[in-house]
């Protein structure tokens, strides 16, 4: 969640793109693009496609910036490009099913970094946490997309209730539902692991 000083400098910032200095868009991305591309990637499970979308996010900012209004939190408006696109590829992605080109054995490899170990875990602590995450990984990624969103939002990438409600929008209340809703399918789904 964005700081007030992260907060005044995205409204300057905004204030200068709309006012014909594309570099602050630099500044905009330096500050958001890591986030805007976990969001994404947790949302799309995809790294490649989290990478192309938030090219495409900070691509709408700069199209869009007169759009922008300068009281409004420039995170929630972000997060509303971002998801947006998500939803947007999500739906395609579906009528236009990838095939992959590789092996199935290559498909199953996990990704570098889950093979990593920590430096303070022991060999089986590292294991089981790779488990872990890997079974939290894939059960978010299976509940239905409205929830999967608030749970990304409110959860991992820490926004109030009130901003994943602007960002998705959506109601504070419904937001709340759809995360009493995903933590109830979460409890099902990885009853092993509590």
């Amino acid at each position: 969640m964005p700081t007030t000083d992260t907060a005044a400098l995205d409204r300057a910032d905004m204030a200068r793109l709309a006012g014909g200095h594309d570099t602050a868009l630099n500044d905009l991305m330096d500050r958001h693009a890591t986030a805007i591309f976990r969001f994404l990637f947790r949302m799309l499970g995809n790294e490649e496609d989290a990478n192309d979308l938030a090219q495409e996010t900070f691509v709408r900012v700069f199209q869009h910036r007169d759009r922008f209004r300068p009281g409004a939190r420039f995170s929630t408006w972000l997060y509303t490009i971002a998801g947006n696109l998500a939803r947007n590829h999500h739906r395609w992605r579906s009528r236009h099913p990838d095939l992959p080109l590789d092996s199935a054995a290559d498909a199953d490899q996990p990704p570098l970094s889950d093979t990593l170990p920590t430096p303070d875990a022991t060999p089986s602590e590292a294991v089981l946490g790779n488990e872990r995450s890997a079974a939290v990984r894939a059960a978010v990624a299976e509940l239905p997309e409205d929830l999967r969103a608030a749970v990304v939002l409110c959860e991992w990438e820490e926004l109030g209730v009130a901003e994943a409600a602007s960002a998705l929008e959506t109601t504070p209340k419904a937001v709340e539902s759809r995360l009493y809703r995903a933590r109830q399918q979460l409890r099902q789904r990885l009853s092993r692991w509590l």
